[in-house]
């Protein structure tokens, strides 16, 4: 047992459940009487649906329903809804087209689904699906974001002519176009951010089941936060009372943004078990995976710097072409404008910045949030444009960024797209990474590498996002009698360390064990609100809500106390869990008081509503060496230095950093969905053709961090889960570049591949 407070390095408690088999996900839970929804998907990217013969598949062995549509929609089930709808930059409404639950009438990308067959087994399902016959008419389909714009691009919506849903501007056009003129140097840079799939280790998964008794549904869903898909659920799509409906979610292996979102099957599953008055559960397989989860990134940007005789930056301008796929997701046009768009002049003093970005509907699936969501897009457009501003004006690249750097005596600083940085010393994080790369041995390094055949570079990048901002969240804290402490919150833990790092908190604060913590999440009827886990919020914000109950609790607490030791509130003092008489040993402890107050209980609730968002920031330093003979890429040395704000456990922080840079260097190395334009087929829809990083790509990481508290957030905190990945494509790219730097190559697109290395050397004449 121990009292494992805040700042200590302690080992995640749920691992030992984990690591034992003894975690509950989806899956593994297979009611009496369950039968299972399988899916008819469209293999056309875009056709309209003639016919469909559904006969065969209702006459199969085991097939309980069959339904289009048509079925759905006499049943009431609406549309998915999106939640993040703007208005163009001439104030009119984006392009807003429906996404039905099924396919109405046309399909629109590879995966659309189309027919939904529930039978008493997952295989019969799947057989009775073969027996589907549908009729198609195939139409253009348009899937690179490079062409949604195209004259002769086929339309996807009528509603959005040349595929444009939404086009969106922020920053002072007239005074960025008036500094460009002006400007000494002016250098341009075009750059793709490309496709992902978040590849969660854990398959999305839901299991419905309905209480004819109480006329109820209970949704089990890998998820990252119950009360938000609860109520779309209810309201938007099932259009039933709220009470009427729980959400509830156990273990989550993984879910990168993606499982925030409500998915057709969810609704479908529900009306299934309701239909039939019997549990139906759908999880998905990886070829679904690859086809219909939500995708990530997916951008075309052109950055352009001004910069003045002294090489200070006087203007940015950044346009982007984003692709939201063929169907708004739930917050996919918020990714590309306010998600990342604010930190398009990232740590640099820029007085004038200008970001625009037309939003484009393809053939493709659809497009939301994957770690960083906005913000890698950002870092890696501002990071890469400013190295090769370096080398085009024949500067230091490092040198160039201390030249432009926001100062620590210039905090607060408001950036010209609208932010306001509260804190940070990018210098001094800048110079601690350098020292710790030893980047003063990198020119022997070089050469040595050179002498073995390879090229060696050394890329640099730094960055700054936002988040641990936005709605509030609230935690309840329960002492009972038996020596244990309950913590119910709304975030949801999909691999964070949740339990961990919430019982570390209430450790220091309550005085108690940390083992007798126990953390309540995920359940709609257990925790009475939530905002889900998304924008490193949980520790940030849930964090500070669990401490202010906690303060609540005490607060009640003291009172209670106060009447046992018959002493005035005032002459006690609160320390180890137990309140005593200043000057006495007179003691009673909070597990005490729980037995006294009863049926009362003692609890205390807590709101944490953050005044502004953090601006986490960080410095990546990688060595890249190049094979000349096969162009494989290799890190040799990555170091990174971070200022998260307060650090809860350095433990936990470093699992947060390294997950997110094999994340990013997956990204910048390896990983692209890649669709077909003459099929419209997801070309890499296996591990067969979508390479993920293994073990051996990923390099020993020297990590390590500065404390710089945040002043907008009651912790201190600035939020950790999404750093890694923003910081290490733009270091990798950038590394990359500078081994090939003395060829002339001045820029490479992501993903950089053996074979894509390979292809330049030979191009260039410089293969071993």
């Amino acid at each position: 047992m121990g009292r494992f407070g805040v700042g200590q390095a302690v080992a995640r408690k749920e691992d030992p459940r984990l690591v034992t088999g003894r975690g509950r996900y989806v899956d593994d839970h297979q009611p009496p009487g369950c039968a299972h929804l399988v899916l008819v998907r469209s293999p056309y990217a875009h056709a309209e649906i003639r016919r469909i013969e559904l006969d065969a598949a209702r006459r199969a062995p085991g097939v309980l329903a069959v339904w289009t549509i048509d079925e759905l929609d006499a049943a009431g089930l609406g549309p998915l809804p999106c939640k993040a709808l703007y208005d163009n930059v001439d104030g009119t409404p984006m392009a807003r087209p429906e996404r039905p639950v099924l396919a109405r009438g046309r399909v629109r990308f590879v995966g659309d689904p189309v027919v939904a067959v529930i039978a008493e087994t997952r295989a019969q399902a799947r057989d009775a699906a073969d027996l589907v016959e549908i009729d198609y008419e195939p139409l253009p389909h348009v899937v690179a974001t490079a062409r949604a714009q195209a004259p002769d691009a086929p339309q996807i919506w009528p509603e959005a002519p040349a595929n444009r849903a939404l086009v969106w501007q922020l920053g002072d056009a007239a005074a960025v176009e008036e500094a460009l003129a002006r400007a000494h140097h002016r250098i341009t840079l075009t750059l793709v951010n490309n496709r992902l799939v978040p590849c969660s280790m854990e398959t999305r998964g839901c299991l419905a089941e309905y209480d004819a008794d109480s006329d109820r549904l209970t949704l089990l869903v890998g998820s990252q936060g119950v009360h938000n898909m609860r109520r779309i659920l209810a309201e938007e799509v099932l259009h039933i009372p709220l009470e009427k409906l729980r959400v509830v979610t156990r273990d989550v292996g993984g879910g990168f943004g993606m499982k925030i979102w409500v998915f057709p099957e969810y609704p479908i599953a529900l009306h299934a078990a309701r239909t039939l008055r019997r549990p139906v559960k759908w999880v998905g397989d990886r070829s679904e995976a690859f086809l219909a989860d939500t995708h990530g990134r997916d951008h075309l940007t052109t950055v352009t710097l001004g910069l003045d005789e002294d090489l200070r930056i006087t203007a940015l301008k950044a346009e982007t072409t984003a692709n939201l796929g063929a169907y708004l997701s739930q917050f996919g046009p918020f990714i590309p404008t306010e998600a990342g768009g604010y930190m398009y002049t990232g740590v640099y003093d820029i007085p004038a910045a200008l970001y625009r970005v037309t939003c484009v509907f393809t053939n493709t699936a659809p497009v939301d949030a994957y770690r960083g969501a906005g913000r890698p897009e950002a870092a890696y457009a501002v990071e890469r444009a400013l190295d090769h501003a370096a080398r085009v004006l024949g500067v230091d690249p490092v040198e160039l960024r201390r030249r432009n750097f926001i100062r620590p005596q210039q905090m607060p600083y408001a950036t010209a797209l609208g932010y306001t940085y509260d804190s940070g010393d990018f210098p001094r994080v800048l110079e601690l990474a350098l020292e710790r790369a030893d980047v003063a041995g990198f020119p022997e390094r070089r050469r040595r590498a050179r002498e073995a055949g390879r090229l060696l570079g050394l890329g640099v990048a730094y960055y700054i996002e936002r988040c641990a901002g936005g709605p509030d969240e609230s935690a309840r804290v329960e002492v009972l009698p038996e020596g244990r402490v309950r913590l119910f919150i709304g975030t949801m833990s999909n691999g964070q360390g949740h339990e961990t790092a919430y019982a570390q908190i209430l450790a220091e604060r309550l005085g108690v064990d940390f083992e007798a913590v126990e953390v309540i999440q995920g359940d709609t009827d257990l925790v009475a609100s939530g905002r889900g886990t998304g924008g490193s919020r949980s520790i940030p914000v849930g964090g500070a809500a669990t401490q202010l109950a906690a303060d609540r609790l005490i607060e009640k607490a003291r009172r209670l106390a106060a009447e046992v030791l018959e002493a005035a509130e005032e002459d006690l003092s609160f320390a180890d869990g137990s309140f005593r008489i200043i000057g006495t040993d007179r003691r009673v402890s909070l597990f005490e008081l729980a037995l006294r107050a009863g049926e009362a209980g003692l609890d205390g609730e807590g709101t944490f509503q953050p005044p502004a968002p953090t601006f986490p920031n960080g410095c990546h330093v990688v060595e890249v060496a190049i094979d000349l003979a096969t162009g494989w890429p290799t890190i040799e040395r990555y170091t990174v230095v971070d200022d998260f704000g307060r650090v809860l456990n350095p433990l936990l922080l470093a699992g947060q950093v390294h997950g997110g840079i094999a994340q990013g260097l997956g990204q910048a190395l390896m990983e692209e969905a890649v669709y077909d334009p003459e099929s419209g087929q997801l070309l890499t829809g296996s591990f067969m053709d979508y390479r993920l990083p293994r073990a051996v790509d990923l390099p020993m990481i020297d990590f390590t961090y500065v404390e710089i508290p945040s002043t907008t957030n009651l912790l201190g905190m600035k939020g950790a889960g999404e750093a890694g990945a923003i910081g290490a494509p733009p270091a990798v790219v950038n590394a990359l570049v500078d081994a090939l730097a003395e060829f002339g190559v001045r820029h490479l697109d992501m993903p950089v591949t053996p074979q894509k290395l390979w292809r330049l050397l030979r191009d260039l004449g410089v293969n071993r």
